[in-house]
C-alpha cells in the first residue's frame, strides 16, 4: 500500500492546516481532496488517501475538526470546512495540479461535506460516499443537501447504502431529483440492503470503489 505522509501546511497568507497525503508512484492524474468522517483522519481516511495514490491520483485529506458542530450559531464551523478544503486545493496547485484536475471525495460525514463544497466551488469532479443531513441539516453549521444540491457547481456523484429502510430511500431519490436540476452533470445511485459505510457489503463497496474512480476518470482531464 502506498504511504501515507502528514505535513503542517501554511499558506502565504498565513493559514495553517495539518494535511495527510499520498502521492502515486508513477504521474499524477490529478489531485483529490478527501473529507474524513466524524472523529478526525482515521485509519479509513488514510486507507482511502492510500487507496487513491495507488490509482494515480495525489490525494490529501486536510484535519477539519468539528466543522459539524456550530456553538456560536453564525456558520463559522461551515466557513471552516470551505477554508480547510481552499488551503487543500492550494497545496495542490502548489504541487501542479490546477483547474479541471481537481476534485473532493468524502465519506460518512464528508460525504455531507463533499456536497456542500461542490455546491460552492467550481472543481472538476465531487463524490460523496453516504453522508447524512439530506432532508434537514447535519448540524447548524451545514445546510439541508436537498436545499443546495440543485446550485451544484462541480460534476457530483452521491453513492448511499439505504439498509432497506424506507424513509432513507425516499431522501435519497428525493436528493438525486433535486441534483438533477444543476447545470453540471450528477448521478446518485442506491445500494440496497448495503450500510452508509458499505461495510456490511464486500461486493456493494467494491462496485461503488469502480464508480468513484470512473467518475473521477470521466471529469478530471
Amino acid at each position: 500500500m502506498t504511504q501515507t505522509h502528514t505535513q503542517d501546511y501554511e499558506r502565504s497568507d498565513g493559514r495553517r492546516l495539518r494535511l495527510t497525503y499520498a502521492e502515486p508512484d508513477g504521474a499524477v492524474r490529478g489531485g483529490l481532496v478527501v473529507l474524513h468522517e466524524m472523529g478526525g483522519v482515521t485509519d479509513a481516511a488514510r486507507f482511502l488517501v492510500a487507496s487513491l495514490a495507488a490509482e494515480g491520483w495525489l490525494a490529501v485529506t486536510p484535519e477539519l475538526g468539528r466543522f459539524d458542530a456550530d456553538e456560536d450559531g453564525v456558520g463559522q464551523a461551515g466557513q471552516t470546512l470551505l477554508s480547510a478544503t481552499d488551503t487543500a486545493f492550494a497545496w495542490l496547485v502548489q504541487r501542479g495540479v490546477f483547474g479541471d484536475q481537481l476534485g473532493v471525495v468524502g465519506f460518512d460525514l464528508g460525504g455531507t461535506a463533499a456536497l456542500v463544497v461542490a455546491a460552492n466551488r467550481k472543481l472538476g469532479a465531487a463524490v460523496s460516499v453516504g453522508g447524512r443531513g439530506i432532508s434537514s441539516p447535519a448540524s447548524p453549521a451545514l445546510p439541508a443537501l436537498v436545499n443546495i444540491a440543485g446550485t451544484l457547481t462541480s460534476p457530483w456523484l452521491g453513492l448511499y447504502g439505504d439498509n432497506g429502510d424506507e424513509a432513507s430511500q425516499a431522501e435519497v431519490e428525493r436528493l438525486k431529483e433535486e441534483a438533477a436540476k444543476a447545470k453540471v452533470a450528477t448521478n446518485v445511485v442506491r445500494y440496497p440492503g448495503a450500510s452508509h459505510r458499505f461495510d456490511a457489503d464486500p461486493e456493494a463497496a467494491a462496485e461503488a470503489w469502480q464508480r468513484v474512480l470512473a467518475w473521477f476518470d470521466a471529469h478530471l482531464r
